[in-house]
C-alpha cells in the first residue's frame, strides 16, 4: 500500500511563510513607541522566520548594502516591500510615485519581486480623526483600475517587481465589494491582491469566498486574525482603526477569524506559489510583548503546515518580471 504525502507538502507546499515589522509593532519609520530596527531582526530570527517584509520605508536601512550586511548576519532574506500610495487623486500621484520608486529599488536589491501598496487611511492612525470622505466619488472609481495598473505595468517593466494592492481598514479599499471592484476593473498583468485576511474579515468580507471565486489574482498573503467582539465594538462605536487595535482587535491564532487552517487549506489549492505573511497589529506596545507572540504564531501556522522553507517565485502569466532572481521556476 502506498504511503500517505507528507502533510506539509500537502497542505502547503506552494506557500512560505514569513512576518512584518509590523507584527512587532511598528507603523513608521520613526516612532518613539516603537524598538529599533536592530532589535526588530534580531528577534525575528529567535522567532525562526526566514523571510520578513521590508515594512514603512525608512525603518529599516534604506542603503542595499546596509540592509543586505545586516539580514546577512542573521540569516533573513525578503519577501516583499510596502508603500501606502494614493491612486484616487490625480495630485497624489507625483509624490506616490516617488515614494514607491524608491521602495521598488530597495526591494529589487534585496532580491525581492513584490511590492505591497497600501491605499492612506481616510482616519488619522493615531487620532482617529477622518481626513477625506469614506466614499470614493464616481470619476474617483473611474480612474482608480487604471492608474493601479499604470503603476504596475511601470513596476513590472522598470524593476521586475509585481504590483499587489491591500485592502486595509478605513481605506477606499475595505469592503468586499470594494475589493471585487477593484480587481474586476483592472488587469492581473500588472495589478493583483494582497489578501489580508484580518482587514478582509475588518471590513465584514469573506476570505475563503475571495480565494475561491478571485484565487488567480491572489498574488501575496497576509496572515492575521481579528476579535469578533472588538469587530463589534467597531461596527457600533464607528471606532477607527488605530483604536481597535489599541483595544486588541488584531489577536494571536487562533483566537480569532478568519480560521486559519481552512484558509491555508484553499490557499494550497491555487496554482501558484505565495508568501504568507504574518501580519499582528500591535502599535503601540510593550518592548517585550512582541516576540512570544511571534513565536507562538509561527508554531501554530506551522502545526497546521505552513512553514517558511521555500521561496515563491513570481507567476509567469503575469508577464516578464525579469530573470526571476534566485527564485526558480513555479513546479
Amino acid at each position: 500500500m502506498a504511503m500517505a504525502p507528507s502533510p506539509l507538502r500537502t497542505v502547503a507546499g506552494n506557500l512560505c511563510l514569513g512576518s512584518a515589522p509590523d507584527s512587532w509593532g511598528i507603523w513608521f519609520p520613526e516612532d518613539e513607541h516603537q524598538v529599533p530596527h536592530t532589535r526588530f531582526l534580531d528577534e525575528l530570527a529567535r522567532a525562526g522566520y526566514t523571510w520578513l517584509e521590508l515594512g514603512p520605508y525608512g525603518y529599516l536601512p534604506t542603503d542595499p548594502q546596509v540592509l543586505a550586511e545586516q539580514l546577512a548576519v542573521r540569516g533573513l532574506q525578503v519577501s516583499g516591500g510596502t508603500a501606502f500610495g494614493g491612486l484616487h487623486r490625480a495630485e497624489l500621484w507625483d509624490p506616490m510615485l516617488a515614494h514607491v520608486r524608491r521602495v521598488a529599488e530597495l526591494t529589487a536589491a534585496a532580491g525581492a519581486h513584490h511590492l505591497v501598496l497600501i491605499p492612506p487611511m481616510y482616519r488619522d492612525e493615531k487620532t482617529g480623526e477622518f481626513t477625506e470622505p469614506t466614499e470614493l466619488t464616481a470619476e474617483q472609481w473611474a480612474g482608480f483600475g487604471k492608474n493601479a495598473d499604470r503603476l504596475g505595468r511601470l513596476l513590472l517593466d522598470e524593476y521586475g517587481i509585481h504590483l499587489v494592492l491591500h485592502p486595509h481598514a478605513d481605506s477606499h479599499i475595505q469592503t468586499q465589494p470594494e475589493i471585487e471592484r477593484l480587481l474586476n476593473e483592472s488587469d492581473s498583468r500588472y495589478t493583483n491582491l494582497c489578501l489580508d485576511t484580518g482587514h478582509v474579515a475588518y471590513g465584514g468580507g469573506d476570505t475563503l469566498d475571495l480565494i475561491r471565486r478571485f484565487g488567480e489574482r491572489v498574488g501575496y498573503v497576509h496572515i492575521k486574525q481579528m476579535d469578533p467582539g472588538v469587530l463589534r465594538q467597531v461596527a457600533d462605536e464607528r471606532l477607527g482603526f488605530g483604536e481597535a487595535v489599541q483595544r486588541g482587535v488584531c489577536v494571536t491564532p487562533p483566537a480569532g477569524v478568519p480560521e486559519t487552517g481552512p484558509v491555508i487549506e484553499e490557499l494550497a489549492r491555487l496554482d501558484a506559489e505565495l508568501f504568507v505573511i504574518v501580519e499582528q497589529d500591535l502599535y503601540p506596545c510593550a518592548p517585550d510583548v512582541p516576540l512570544p507572540i511571534a513565536v507562538r504564531t509561527r508554531e501554530h501556522l506551522e502545526s497546521e503546515g505552513l512553514s517558511g522553507t521555500s521561496r515563491p517565485a513570481p507567476r509567469e502569466d503575469r508577464g516578464d518580471g525579469g530573470d526571476g532572481g534566485d527564485g526558480g521556476d513555479r513546479p
